[in-house]
């Protein structure tokens, strides 16, 4: 940066609304669908299922980008869906809400009033996380999600146990779709969901759909936090990099429908009208300042279905 821009800068930042709203700015594009026809017809076929409503369990947690079955090369990425409850970073105590927990490889704690045991194979999300990158030898191996308190004491929320197999480095080459070959997308489909993510930087975003998919309304949409120890926290407290999640919805440059996560939420039910719309998801401080604002999604409504 030059001594103009730097000069730039510093006269803007002398009005603090100006640099909290500059905070705000998008810090990347939105996913892009895959540019290959074959690989893009393969994650669109996917669509209804990464945004579909599960109302069977009010209160759940699971993993947003993986199934029992899958095979993934490593590190690999792994999302944490949490329903009915809000994320809040572990010492903060709040009946709605908790951190999460990955089981590694063991079974779930026989004695569920004690803390959760700090190891190799009970590994903790205590910043309120959504999301880590692991790294887990060649084989098969075990996963489940634990939801806890403040104190680490398990919710009786979890998840199902999920086997995956690690098939390789992330380094190996990468499957490939095929035409005509049911098998070699879902082994595409399955490296992409897994595929980490960079972390450098801070950034929210929309975990499940990309730029330009079309669904079905009313349907979900999984929400995301990156970076520097950035995390989820309801509304109304002051914990340091943490904040809820805000959902606006534009058609033609005008918001006609907006969503407060203010709990802690990591996921929101959405229903629309048929339509196009330009999704913004934002991370909002406990007092309801912006934090971060992540690049606009767009989507269509094709279908509602009642």
């Amino acid at each position: 940066m030059g001594p103009r821009m730097g000069s730039r800068t510093q006269s803007i930042c002398s009005h603090w609304l100006v640099c909290l709203l500059g905070l705000a700015a998008p810090l990347a594009a939105a996913d892009p669908l895959p540019a290959d026809p074959l690989e893009r017809q393969c994650w669109l076929a996917h669509t209804a299922q990464r945004s579909a409503v599960d109302l069977r369990e009010p209160v759940s947690v699971h993993f947003s980008n993986l199934k029992n079955g899958y095979r993934v090369r490593t590190p690999f990425w792994v999302e944490f869906g949490v329903r009915g409850m809000g994320v809040i970073p572990a010492g903060n105590a709040n009946e709605k809400a908790g951190h999460h927990h990955i089981l590694v490889d063991t079974p779930l704690p026989r004695d569920h009033t004690a803390p959760i045991p700090f190891s190799a194979t009970h590994k903790h999300f205590g910043k309120g996380q959504t999301g880590t990158e692991l790294d887990l030898p060649p084989g098969r191996h075990t996963l489940r999600l634990l939801f806890a308190d403040h104190a680490h004491k398990p919710y009786f929320v979890f998840s199902n146990e999920i086997a995956i197999e690690v098939t390789g480095k992330r380094s190996d080459p990468a499957p490939k779709v095929i035409s005509g070959d049911a098998d070699s997308c879902e082994a595409w489909y399955q490296d992409q969901r897994a595929t980490p993510r960079a972390s450098s930087e801070r950034a929210v975003y929309v975990k499940n759909l990309r730029d330009d998919e079309t669904v079905s309304s009313p349907f979900t949409l999984s929400l995301g936090v990156l970076g520097a120890g950035l995390g989820v926290a309801p509304a109304g407290t002051s914990i340091k990099d943490t904040g809820h999640f805000r959902l606006s919805f534009n058609q033609k440059g005008n918001t006609v429908k907006r969503q407060d996560l203010i709990d802690g939420r990591s996921e929101a039910i959405v229903d629309l009208p048929l339509g196009e719309y330009e999704v913004v998801v934002a991370l909002h401080d406990g007092a309801g300042n912006p934090l971060l604002k992540g690049a606009p999604l767009r989507l269509s409504v094709n279908r509602h279905d009642r």
